[in-house]
């Protein structure tokens, strides 16, 4: 079922003032993965060479993502998953505000929602912020564990979408890592034309396909 909620709180929400949502954002169903409680906030010592790296291979470019698996496990986990299982491939960022953010991961280029998997526990109290170039979980901001398989690149320091509280509008959008190679790719991606499409607010005019997503390491 396709939904359409905001992404954020503060600024975004009175973007939002005259028009139904900016996100357009679907949620899975099913049961909670086994382990859910096992994940930390910290997290055992790691060096940058162990982390995992993903290249989202875009119609406009390359993009290396470097995953925090320490401070978000689950997250982690989750992403790999869907990226192990070529459900990114294929697929387009399908709202995109130049100066805030991308958002990706869930529909095709014609526009055919790609369903989650299970919703999965929200890791957005890990310390992380959400500042340019990091790429954080997507989610229904009336539940704070709804995240499944879309996506946000932040294109600018979204200080409100960073946990704050644990009210559902203030835990957040858990940050699980950044881009180490490709920020220009996402400037590129910032400036393409977009229009109002349906419940899609900021669709490109041209769209902006994921064509493979593989883990390098």
């Amino acid at each position: 079922m396709l939904r359409t909620e905001a992404l954020g709180i503060g600024r975004l929400v009175v973007r939002l003032t005259l028009v139904a949502a900016w996100f357009v954002v679907s949620v899975g169903c099913g049961k909670s993965p086994a382990g859910a409680d096992a994940a930390a906030t910290g997290g055992a010592a790691s060096t940058e060479s162990d982390l995992p790296v993903v290249e989202l291979r875009t119609s406009l470019g390359v993009i290396k993502l470097q995953l925090e698996q320490p401070r978000a496990p689950e997250t982690v986990e989750n992403f790999l998953t869907y990226v192990e299982r070529g459900h990114y491939n294929g697929t387009i960022f399908h709202q995109v505000e130049k100066g805030y953010a991308l958002l990706g991961g869930g529909y095709t280029s014609e526009l055919v929602e790609r369903p989650g998997r299970y919703p999965i526990r929200n890791e957005a109290n890990n310390g992380l912020k959400n500042t340019r170039g990091t790429i954080a979980m997507a989610r229904v901001p009336s539940a704070i564990n709804s995240a499944t398989c879309q996506f946000v690149i932040n294109l600018g320091d979204n200080v409100e979408l960073d946990h704050q509280g644990d009210a559902p509008e203030q835990y957040g959008y858990c940050v699980f890592g950044r881009v180490i190679e490709g920020n220009e790719i996402l400037d590129r991606i910032a400036a393409t034309p977009v229009e109002q499409k349906g419940e899609f607010t900021s669709l490109p005019r041209q769209a902006v396909v994921i064509e493979s997503a593989k883990r390098l390491r």
